[in-house]
């Protein structure tokens, strides 16, 4: 028996070893995080465990079509005044992304953690940590047949969700083989992949819209035309009436420009603080770069959150641009 697989064994029994859990995954989620802990939620119910779902905030209403969307809590609307002594986080790529979460645990609690992110420390009592697979939705599968639960259109349509959003519609380069035979399998269970691509990949607001066009109109290039950044300041989610979900994947428009390196989105959401992304082609491990800026994620999409001012924000990815490249922004 592999190592993989021994660990993914422990998951399993780690799932039926407890009787109450608490379900989580990162702050800002997405599809992986979602189908994911949503998935978690569907093999818990076969299992006749109880749970609680939670992220710290909103979960973006893209997804309401997952089975007990209804039941993810909003922590920072509705506070929970209970303690858990067994936790599930899934897709958290390392600890701190779980949030403001941490005063839920109990004192002797046990945490399993499950992800594909190579930036996870490993922060679990028990961890399988996958960083080959291509989104967590593709471990929990193998969890689940571990487990000995029974697919069904509800497991299958959030398991789905997360190998397709995390694949970017399996386009991206960790679409491997194995993600195609798990993504097959699923469209047996009844999931139509049409409109799980259009709810999550194609589908946008109009507010997305409006503030798109405002930040066109701040995008640059530099380091040789290597980086191209588009900048999203609080002033623009006023005038277009869009919030923070709206400004999702403005990154993508600058990563997908020809000979664009790395694309960045600076999103100043709320004062004090700007959410910053990355993605990259080749040449950068933007993960590297996220980390040492107190975030994460992969080699070609990670992000991170800078505590300060748009221009020191700007200035601070600027410079870790400028080693990673081995280019002057100014040239």
């Amino acid at each position: 028996m592999n190592p993989i697989h021994n660990d993914v064994e422990e998951a399993a029994r780690f799932m039926q070893a407890h009787d109450r859990f608490l379900v989580l995954s990162h702050v800002n989620p997405d599809g992986d995080a979602t189908g994911s802990a949503l998935g978690v939620v569907m093999i818990l119910e076969q299992l006749g465990k109880e749970y609680v779902v939670v992220n710290e905030g909103e979960t973006p209403v893209k997804f309401n079509f997952l089975p007990r969307f209804d039941q993810l809590r909003n922590l920072s609307k509705d506070p929970l005044d209970e303690t858990f002594e067994a936790v599930i986080a899934v897709d958290c790529a390392d600890e701190s992304r779980m949030g403001d979460v941490r005063s839920l645990f109990g004192s002797g609690v046990a945490l399993l953690n499950i992800d594909h992110h190579p930036t996870n420390d490993g922060f679990g009592t028990v961890n399988l940590i996958r960083t080959d697979a291509a989104a967590t939705a593709e471990i929990l599968y193998d969890v689940a047949v571990a487990a000995g639960v029974t697919f069904n259109k509800e497991l299958a349509l959030c398991l789905y969700t997360g190998l397709l959003t995390d694949t970017g519609g399996f386009r991206y380069s960790n679409t491997s083989p194995y993600v195609m035979e798990i993504a097959s399998e699923l469209l047996r269970y009844g999931v139509k992949p049409g409109e799980v691509a259009e709810r999550c990949l194609e589908e946008i607001t109009f507010a997305h819209v409006k503030i798109l066009r405002l930040a066109l109109q701040s995008l640059e290039l530099s380091h040789k035309n290597l980086v191209a950044s588009i900048t999203v300041r609080q002033e623009d989610f006023v005038q277009s009436g869009a919030d923070r979900e709206d400004a999702g994947g403005l990154v993508n428009y600058c990563r997908n420009i020809e000979g664009v390196e790395v694309g960045v989105s600076f999103v100043e959401s709320e004062a004090g603080a700007v959410k910053v992304s990355m993605r990259a082609r080749d040449r950068v491990d933007v993960s590297a770069i996220a980390k040492r800026l107190g975030g994460g994620g992969h080699a070609k999409a990670a992000g991170c959150t800078i505590r300060g001012t748009l221009q020191e924000a700007k200035e601070t990815v600027r410079l870790v641009l400028e080693e990673a490249l081995g280019v002057s922004s100014n040239e």
